[in-house]
């Protein structure tokens, strides 16, 4: 994957209907609200609990951009029409040994519109535009939601990986892996 030229800062991606661009501080009150759902704090691995006004601060100032200045993340606010509808981002886009990982999260008053899978197929398209020769994404085997997501994203189911998401509590849970290929 050649990121030689790019400005991670910056860079921006454009679907038909949302712009997935850097996080900005007013986008801290929007994350924040969304990151209270009892659904994001379940399936978010790396999600504070409990989810503070002031860890919305830091991820929106601090976290998200310092991937993007680092060179290993595009961390994406996912906008439509004007207002914050989740998160994404590409990870590990130089050191991942299955390619780029993917990972989005939808605000509860904005999903069921196909928002999601618009994100990760744009992010997938993105990196291996680049020249990655795959990007992947895993969700627990429990997620069913996020699993018809990375369908409808042109990913492909690749099978279970055993143990390898680890919970807040100390948990762990079987995945399943999904890739997509160059051409493919």
């Amino acid at each position: 994957m050649e990121l030689d030229g790019i400005d991670l800062t910056t860079e921006t991606i454009r679907t038909d209907r949302l712009l997935l661009r850097p996080h900005r501080a007013d986008d801290v009150d929007s994350v924040y609200r969304a990151c209270q759902d009892a659904d994001l704090q379940r399936w978010l691995t790396a999600l504070p609990s409990p989810y503070t006004r002031e860890t919305a601060v830091e991820f929106v100032t601090c976290i998200a951009p310092g991937g993007r200045a680092a060179g290993t993340d595009l961390g994406c606010a996912i906008e439509a029409d004007g207002e914050l509808v989740g998160s994404c981002g590409a990870h590990h886009l130089v050191t991942g040994r299955l390619g780029p990982e993917i990972g989005y999260w939808i605000a509860p008053w904005a999903r069921r519109k196909g928002y999601a899978a618009e994100a990760a197929r744009a992010l997938a398209g993105w990196a291996i535009g680049l020249g990655a020769p795959r990007a992947h994404l895993f969700t627990d085997i429990d997620n069913t939601a996020s699993q018809a997501v990375a369908a409808r994203a042109g990913f492909t189911a690749e099978g279970t990986v055993r143990s390898c998401l680890e919970y807040r509590d100390g948990s762990r849970a079987d995945a399943v892996l999904f890739g997509r290929v160059a051409g493919g």
